[in-house]
């Protein structure tokens, strides 16, 4: 059978409560980090205008025409106590031999793997994995934060999904070092991994505030699910995870209650013909 795609909209609590026991080979999220602030992202075009605003190639002018943002809270009084309920429904949800992955960044990632070594055990935590990049300004008065925590748990850790054959390789830092043979083969990444952002001008870009690279899901979903399998996304944004397991020939379930998300979710996965749940009369109308 070709792998679906299904969206949910609406509150991820309820909607989760309602799958049955061990239904997901595998469960990424990527919740709000709990910034404090507002995560907003603007939308622009640009049509050629002599009296533009921007200077082009050539020297020719443009001006650039607002078209739509997208915007959501992230801040919580008590982060740990929003998660708590989520991430006990992750882990009844998974298969035996699944894996939980949270993405995360530094200002909660330490209260997280506390909270998911009780949920889960802490002979069930696999990997901290470092996603790094290199874009966007740099502090003056401390190390520029450019780097994203994941934490991968199995909830068997005797007995889970890690297809290494399947793991993308990548170039030597000093292939001179290793012989033009290995050099040529590349090598599997460590637990640090280098990976550009969603290029804000590339073809990738939804416009949705946190928006993750296609590569990135991509490589977890082909190592931590097998095919004809269902993952699992309850904060799922711009719909990255659909398109990850869309492509690597994985079945998906996204949920989130963000009108926002759904729009850009549906026109987004499009070519997958996703079937949506949960979306009323008011949401179509709007």
């Amino acid at each position: 059978m070709p792998p679906s795609v299904d969206i949910h909209f609406g509150d991820n609590l309820e909607v989760l409560r309602g799958f049955p026991d061990a239904e997901f080979g595998l469960v990424y999220i990527d919740p709000p980090f709990n910034t404090g602030k507002a995560q907003a992202r603007t939308r622009l075009r640009t049509v050629r205008d002599p009296e533009g605003d921007r200077l082009g190639f050539k020297g020719q002018r443009y001006r650039t025409i607002k078209i739509g943002s997208h915007e959501f809270a992230d801040s919580f009084a008590d982060y740990m106590a929003f998660l708590e309920p989520r991430l006990e429904e992750a882990r009844r949800l998974l298969r035996p031999d699944g894996s939980f992955f949270l993405h995360v960044d530094y200002r909660e990632v330490h209260y997280c793997k506390v909270l998911l070594d009780a949920i889960f055990g802490r002979e069930s935590f696999i990997n901290e994995i470092i996603w790094a990049y290199d874009y966007g300004g740099r502090s003056t008065k401390r190390w520029p934060p450019k780097h994203d925590n994941i934490l991968w748990y199995a909830k068997d850790p005797s007995c889970y999904t890690f297809n290494y054959e399947a793991i993308d390789r990548v170039p030597y830092m000093a292939p001179g070092l290793v012989g033009p043979e290995k050099a040529a083969r590349g090598k599997t990444p460590t637990d640090t991994w280098w990976h550009t952002i969603v290029s804000p001008t590339g073809r990738e870009k939804t416009g949705y505030p946190t928006q993750k690279p296609l590569g990135l899901l991509r490589r977890i979903v082909r190592v931590h699910s097998t095919p004809g399998g269902r993952v699992l996304d309850f904060f799922a944004g711009s719909g990255t995870v659909g398109e990850a397991c869309w492509r690597e020939g994985r079945s998906a379930v996204l949920v989130d209650n963000n009108p926002a998300a759904l729009e850009v979710m549906t026109r987004r996965l499009a070519f997958t013909e996703p079937v949506v749940h949960g979306v009323d009369t008011r949401l179509e109308g709007a």
